[in-house]
């Protein structure tokens, strides 16, 4: 699926193609195969797929870390492994490995001083990253002493220190708790706002619902769907609708899930129309007090795009 040509896209795949082989004597593996895809200046996309779909090669052709065999990739205007290409971009990997001696404040302040802040703006720098991720308490503790979430936090924390305009974010989430999780999505919603692009790497489908403006959705190397999440909305399958009603003892055709005095809760399948649906609660002498459509989750719609380019019926 080829997206349109932005030049003013932070990040552009043009036809690329990834083959790998761990050893010598194996045959080479396709990791990607003729990947077009444009993140869009101030966006969130998520970039979804199962374990092997090529997420990470993805994100690592993109920061230069390897070279594709075929095709392009442009970061910021320049090729990827042009240094100053990530001069305002940022990255937080999803297992990322740290001197465990270092405290949270000696980590941003050398990330800092690799970017060539200067020593007192280096100091103010870590001092509000740290605050901002929640980690102004543990700024002085070794990592050594953080948890996976701490380490998370600091690892946000260092790769904000450069004042990115782009942020690469592979599985931000890992190791965080509903709290933490919420102050996240708020931090890059925020960033957003701020004007600043970012790639979300995830396969927490919550997430990415709940972030992102566009989805991109590999499966074995190739880019299956790309879409707005707007339009996704309107792709979702209706469930079934759960009905609220007062004063019927049945519904013909809608199963009854629960009751409680008067008011009963029904589901009916979706063939019904919401006037369908009306109708049958008044025809069984009953008042509707509410109707809910429930559709698949953006989860539920993601399995069955993976089913149907396999060519497997839809779920």
């Amino acid at each position: 699926m080829t997206e349109p040509a932005d030049s003013g896209s932070p990040l552009v795949y043009r036809g690329v193609t990834k083959t790998y082989k761990t050893h010598f004597w194996e045959r080479r593996q396709t990791s990607l195969v003729d990947l077009d895809l444009d993140v869009r200046r101030g966006e969130i996309l998520g970039l979804l797929g199962p374990n092997g779909a090529g997420k990470t090669t993805t994100i690592k052709l993109a920061l230069g870390l390897i070279f594709p065999d075929g095709g392009s990739v442009t970061l910021m205007g320049r090729t990827a492994n042009d240094p100053a290409a990530r001069t305002r971009v940022g990255y937080l990997p999803e297992a990322a490995y740290y001197p465990d001696d270092l405290t949270g404040r000696e980590l941003v302040e050398l990330a800092a001083r690799l970017h060539g802040v200067s020593a007192r703006e280096r100091r103010a720098r870590a001092a509000s990253l740290l605050a901002r991720v929640g980690l102004s308490r543990v700024a002085d503790r070794p990592l050594r002493k953080y948890s996976k979430g701490m380490v998370q936090r600091a690892g946000m924390a260092r790769a904000l220190v450069g004042e990115p305009r782009f942020l690469i974010l592979d599985e931000p989430m890992s190791g965080l708790d509903p709290i933490g999780r919420r102050e996240f999505r708020d931090l890059i919603l925020e960033l957003r706002r701020g004007g600043v692009t970012v790639l979300f790497a995830s396969h927490v489908l919550s997430d990415a619902e709940m972030l992102c403006n566009r989805v991109a959705i590999l499966k074995g190397g190739r880019l299956v769907a790309v879409s707005d999440l707007s339009q996704l909305e309107r792709e979702r399958r209706l469930r079934h609708w759960e009905v609220e009603a007062r004063g019927a003892s049945e519904i013909p055709g809608a199963e009854l899930v629960s009751r409680r005095g008067e008011e009963a809760l029904f589901r009916l399948p979706p063939s019904f129309t919401a006037e369908q649906a009306l109708g049958a609660v008044r025809s069984a002498g009953g008042r509707l007090e509410a109707l809910v459509p429930c559709r698949e989750s953006l989860e539920d719609l993601f399995l069955r795009t993976l089913a149907e380019e396999q060519g497997e019926p839809g779920r």
